[in-house]
């Protein structure tokens, strides 16, 4: 029924109009966001790419400070062993420097016979010069095996030197990659903001468009309606001007069928099985009349109902007997009460758009044992 008034309200050609610029204006809406959606799929698509060529360089500077540890293990290694290799030369350099000491120092007190005493003191000449001849191997022996000895000192010596200015390099590329990694991270960190935000926003941006292409579906297919049921009325409209006569109350209401006249006076928006809105229909009728005009009823009877309902407003029930009743909807006011007799031609309410429904007038129904069927099988219009 709330449907029913709605359509009601948007059956002037004013509000079709109203309705269709609405559906220009969320055509247009619609069009922007498709628009801002394809700028932040670019800065997406951007920040993605940053973010790529970020991570890929933290990679590779990560990889370089894996080999650099890696490296810096090994030279380790070699500096440690050359450092053993130092300390063990260092010892027996200075045992060869002793035993010459010793050898010179003998030599020299007279401990030992020099080669001229050995020479002339020796009765084979051959004897001796094969003493002399040991001698002078002993000690270009000793004094070859230091100078070897020396030389490793110096090799050793240059090596490790080499090693430090290794592990110091090693040491500054790896300050410099980890400012590097650190920069990085940070950039990394900016893009990956942007991006999230991109992603959000082309997300909302989505749900935003696919409410809106809804609304303009419901908006279509309102307007659609809505030029259905003007061309409908334009075609059909009926005006009434005649109001319920006083007639006796022991007339036969069964009697009356053909005779009575609607409650007020007003054009007919809407008859009996018209559609309304997908499969529904209209169960009876919707006089579109000024607020404030008097309602009448259209029979002798009693009121079995006075009260506000859902979808009908402030709604009036009048029973007519013998299955018969009256319904009266869309009221401003009830001026009757549950149980009060009324009289054909009585001003029972007044004209109103209570329930929701923007338009003024005055729904009417009849039934017969609950089951509405026309009215206008039993109005007379004029």
């Amino acid at each position: 029924m709330l449907l029913g008034c709605i359509l009601f309200f948007l059956s002037t050609s004013a509000t079709a109009s109203e309705n269709q610029k609405k559906l220009e204006a969320l055509r247009h809406q619609i069009t922007t966001i498709r628009t801002q959606i394809v700028a932040q799929e670019k800065i997406k698509k951007t920040a993605a790419d940053a973010l790529q060529k970020t991570e890929q360089s933290i990679s590779a500077i990560n990889r370089k400070l894996t080999e650099l540890k890696s490296n810096q293990q090994k030279i380790d290694q070699e500096l440690n062993q050359l450092t053993a290799q130092y300390n063990q030369s260092k010892v027996d350099l200075e045992l060869q420097q002793n035993q010459l000491n010793a050898l010179l120092y003998q030599q020299y007190t007279g401990k030992e016979q020099n080669y001229l005493r050995t020479l002339l003191n020796q009765q084979d000449p051959g004897q001796a010069m094969r003493q002399m001849y040991y001698y002078r191997q002993l000690s270009q022996a000793r004094s070859a095996s230091i100078n070897s000895l020396q030389n490793t000192l110096n090799r050793l010596r240059a090596l490790t030197q080499d090693i430090l200015e290794k592990r110091k390099a090693i040491e500054v590329l790896k300050i410099e990659y980890a400012d590097q990694s650190k920069k990085l991270t940070q950039e990394k960190s900016k893009h990956k903001i942007i991006f999230d935000q991109a992603s959000q926003e082309i997300t909302r941006q989505h749900h935003e468009v696919n409410k809106l292409v809804q609304d303009e579906k419901r908006i279509s297919r309102l307007v659609s309606e809505i030029n259905k049921l003007l061309t409908q009325k334009n075609s059909n409209a009926v005006y009434n001007d005649r109001l319920p006569a006083p007639t006796d109350r022991h007339i036969n209401f069964k009697s009356l069928k053909g005779r009575l006249s609607l409650p007020v006076r007003g054009k007919l928006l809407n008859r009996f099985g018209a559609q309304r809105s997908g499969k529904l229909t209209w169960r009876g009728l919707f006089i579109n009349a000024s607020s404030g005009s008097d309602v009448k009823a259209i029979a002798h009877g009693q009121v079995v109902f006075a009260d506000w309902l859902r979808g009908f407003g402030n709604l009036m029930i009048i029973e007519h007997a013998q299955g018969y009743m009256s319904l009266y909807g869309n009221n401003e006011a009830l001026l009757k009460g549950v149980g009060d007799t009324v009289r054909s031609g009585d001003t029972i309410a007044t004209v109103g758009n209570s329930g929701g429904n923007p338009d003024t007038g005055l729904y009417f129904e009849l039934r017969y044992q609950g089951k509405a069927f026309d009215p206008l099988t039993w109005i007379k219009i004029e």
